[in-house]
């Protein structure tokens, strides 16, 4: 038999609330009848998955999207380290590998963003979505355009990512959840594709290389971290901070001593002919 925690059952309350009592409570997150009826249905699940994994609904979460693999994963914090939750399959984005540049190149973002409750949309058009936040700082110091560039549902996109309604309505319900229960911004890290040596090596020339391998630093800290870095823009570049090892180690990724993609490359093709 499965027992709900009384986080989970605080949540579950809230949620058969009508909208305007909760905003009457003075919590600020926007709800629809579509969210409230989405959280009905998905979050006893996702309660019961969360339990298992020994994280809760309404626990810290970061979001990372991989353009070439198709995939969105959802991590929720335990202590001070992400466990990985669950990843789901993105149904439709548009554009090619490498970053949005200007308003209507129907190009999805790369890049570091976040989610705060202002930038949830229950009374979309597109089911559910949330506002990814393009441009941020780092993108105006590119001076690149664009807007509401979203994660949705209904499989269809020009420039976002979408989603199935129900992936969506799992997605939608973690990160409602984790804003009401205090997180300020989900993170959300956006990659061309998993920012491995082999995969930077595969796509060394592309004209994207030196902006993906900043890219790859932030992927790097928590790929060795597993907790999100401090994101900042300096000198039109990203740079990341981390107090992770200074409270108890850890390692990153294992860099090759010859860090020279064009020979990684060669090397990658010489494997793949065997």
């Amino acid at each position: 038999m499965h027992h709900f925690s009384i986080k989970a059952l605080i949540f579950l309350y809230l949620f058969i609330l009508p909208a305007t009592q909760l905003q009457a409570e003075g919590c600020r997150i926007p709800s629809s009848k579509t969210s409230q009826e989405a959280y009905r249905r998905v979050a006893p699940r996702l309660i019961r998955e969360m339990q298992g994994m020994d994280v809760g609904l309404g626990d810290p979460v970061f979001i990372r999207i991989f353009k070439k693999e198709k995939q969105l994963e959802v991590w929720t914090r335990k202590g001070l380290a992400y466990k990985l939750f669950k990843t789901y399959t993105i149904c439709d984005h548009s554009g090619t590998l490498g970053p949005k540049i200007k308003e209507g190149d129907k190009q999805s973002p790369e890049g570091f963003y976040s989610v705060g409750a202002n930038q949830l949309n229950p009374y979309s058009d597109y089911h559910l979505s949330f506002n990814l936040g393009f441009p941020n700082e780092f993108d105006r110091s590119h001076n690149r355009t664009g807007s509401v560039l979203m994660v949705h549902g209904r499989c269809s996109s020009i420039g976002c990512f979408a989603m199935t309604d129900f992936r969506m309505e799992e997605i939608y319900t973690i990160v409602e959840a984790a804003i009401i229960a205090g997180q300020s911004q989900v993170p959300v890290h956006i990659f061309p594709f998993r920012m491995t040596w082999e995969n930077m090596a595969a796509h060394n020339n592309s004209k994207w290389v030196q902006f993906w391998e900043n890219l790859k630093e932030g992927y790097d800290y928590f790929e060795g971290y597993r907790s999100p870095p401090l994101v900042t823009v300096q000198n039109k570049r990203y740079h990341f901070f981390t107090f992770r090892p200074l409270l108890f180690g850890g390692n990153f990724p294992a860099i090759p001593a010859d860090n020279n993609y064009a020979q990684l490359n060669t090397a990658s093709r010489k494997t793949d002919t065997l």
